[in-house]
């Protein structure tokens, strides 16, 4: 009996092993990834509701990643004024026009200046031994006319007058140009989401017209500021008048062969307004080749040249600049209303983007959820009141040159009145174009590849009732948070400059500012589907319930200039 009990019990353990083992490699399915899943099995139920049904198309018959494939895969970076920029721009009209959309066309602003097309790379560490290196043009940069082979050497200058140890030294060299920065083990993820601590927080905001004004820096935080941005620009200009061949910086973050890297530097005084520097892209810009390296292999320079080693580069670098087109060029296109079809709703994001990745979290993510939210309202003939316009930005990353120029041509401009006095506050007038007051709203996403969580409302504290009763159907996908704070940085701002409602929406962190932004990672496999379809079905949302109100959306108290 004790041997038939221990085999039973051994066949008993077995059986629960072996039960347990499987269930435990049966996945298992993310808080987000539930809520998505009984929102699609919920939706189809009711097709008298509009909300439902974008709901139902955007999760279970949605295109967006097919979209956003075929802009970072196929097209790939999309630089201002590059070819693959027209080429995204026409890609997209004729994708949107495939769709039912109506007027789409590419509407051209600027003049901007320069394309820009790498043909060739390649860099290494050839002495005194082989050093394959992690590393990219900037660009604008121009090439190196065939191979670059050349001495290194690491300017390890504290300030002006210490450059002048390296005056007749660096005439056909390859400079190192800054301290190697120090990385240190990563113990937090480089993948987050928001917490519900710092969406309370994003909640609890104080409206940012109430906010006491920034506290002026201190003359000496003035002048140490000044002193940084004075050596950098003398730094730049030794190097050009000593005839340095190539620049070579370490990634300002990033490790683990990430590095970011965006536009070559041009010398001139630190002191230049902004709007008389000259950038790369101008035609006349005269411009050192410049690289940047992934800061684990710059670091190993420094150090091997400290230790008495004398390191030589070869380093070859292809471009073609484009001239024949200085315009830039926005992609417009709509859904046309009905009774109020004069009046306006618009969403959007950049399709430009750097070019050491595909551009995929910034910004085909907003690109691609833009136009599937206008798929969905065109393939369920969602008719909406007033018209809806698309517009799909370049030059974004070079200062929202195509959102600013579209706002003025468009709507209005603010105008700076000449002051009155040596140094007053410049006060400014808004010229307003007739559709200034026909556009009830403009939606932005530009955040990279998170779910959506909820809006900035961008100090616009009169549509906090509309957007929570839009956000309800969506509480069970994360997205519920309200802020009446500011957020910066992307083309919402050219449309709230002017007092225009300007909205961008919150979401997730991902790996956004930690791994793709501006980065050689930010490519199609760092996208997060899920996200991807649940930000398009809000946006379809958000977009649809503006264009059926009777009324435009309220807008915010103007400031007096």
């Amino acid at each position: 009996m004790r041997q038939r009990s221990t085999a039973a019990l051994l066949l008993l353990c077995l059986y629960l092993s072996s039960t347990l083992t499987l269930n435990a490699q049966q996945p298992t399915a993310s808080p987000n990834a539930s809520a998505q899943n009984s929102q699609a099995q919920n939706t189809a139920t009711d097709q008298n509701d509009p909300v439902a049904r974008i709901k139902d198309e955007g999760l279970n018959r949605s295109q967006v990643m097919q979209t956003l494939q075929h802009l970072t895969d196929v097209i790939g970076p999309r630089l201002t004024a590059s070819p693959q920029m027209k080429l995204a721009n026409t890609w997209t009209r004729d994708k949107l026009t495939e769709w039912g959309l109506q007027n789409a066309h590419l509407e051209a602003w600027g003049p901007f200046g320069r394309g820009w097309t790498l043909q060739r790379f390649n860099a290494q560490v050839v002495a005194p031994q082989n050093i394959p290196l992690v590393a990219y043009p900037k660009a604008w940069s121009p090439g190196t006319n065939g191979v670059l082979t050349g001495d290194v050497v690491y300017v390890d200058a504290k300030d002006e007058n210490d450059l002048q140890r390296f005056k007749g030294k660096l005439r056909g060299a390859i400079v190192l140009t800054s301290p190697p920065r120090e990385l240190k083990a990563r113990f937090e993820p480089l993948g987050t989401r928001l917490t519900e601590k710092e969406l309370l927080e994003l909640a609890d905001a104080p409206d940012p017209a109430q906010r006491p004004t920034a506290r002026r820096p201190t003359p000496e935080q003035l002048a140490q500021f000044q002193a940084i941005q004075k050596f950098a620009a003398a730094r730049l200009q030794f190097f050009t008048d000593e005839g340095a061949a190539l620049l070579v910086d370490p990634s300002r973050g990033g490790d683990g062969g990430t590095l970011f890297v965006q536009s070559a530097s041009v010398a001139q005084p630190f002191d230049v307004p902004r709007d008389k520097r000259t950038s790369a892209w101008d035609k006349n810009a005269k411009v050192i080749s410049q690289i940047v390296v992934a800061s684990e292999h710059y670091n190993r320079m420094t150090r091997m040249i400290g230790a008495g080693e004398k390191l030589r580069m070869a380093v070859d670098i292809a471009v073609q600049f484009n001239d024949d087109d200085p315009m830039g060029y926005n992609t417009v296109a709509e859904i046309p209303g009905t009774d109020l079809k004069d009046e306006l709703v618009m969403l959007g994001g950049h399709m430009d983007s750097w070019h050491a990745g595909t551009g995929a979290t910034d910004n085909a993510a907003g690109v691609a959820v833009s136009m599937e939210a206008v798929r969905i309202l065109k393939t369920l003939n969602l008719q909406p009141r007033r018209t809806i316009r698309i517009a799909l930005w370049s030059g974004e990353e070079q200062g929202l040159f195509g959102s600013r120029a579209y706002v003025a041509e468009h709507f209005g401009t603010l105008v700076t009145n000449p002051t009155t006095a040596p140094g007053a506050t410049a006060q400014s007038t808004l010229q307003k174009k007739p559709d200034y007051e026909k556009l009830s709203a403009y939606f932005n996403l530009d955040n990279g590849t998170g779910r959506i969580r909820g809006v900035y409302l961008q100090g616009n504290e009169a549509v906090r009732p509309l957007f929570r009763q839009w956000l309800a159907p969506f509480r069970e996908m994360g997205a519920q948070t309200l802020t009446i704070s500011n957020t910066g940085g992307t083309d919402h701002l050219s449309f709230d400059a002017i007092g225009l409602p300007g909205f961008q929406f919150i979401q997730d962190e991902i790996e956004y500012d930690t791994r793709t932004h501006h980065s050689n990672q930010d490519v199609y496999d760092r996208i997060q589907a899920d996200d991807m379809k649940q930000a398009a079905v809000i946006m379809a949302a958000f977009i649809y319930n503006t264009a059926m109100r009777d009324e435009r959306l309220p807008r915010k108290p103007q400031r007096a200039n």
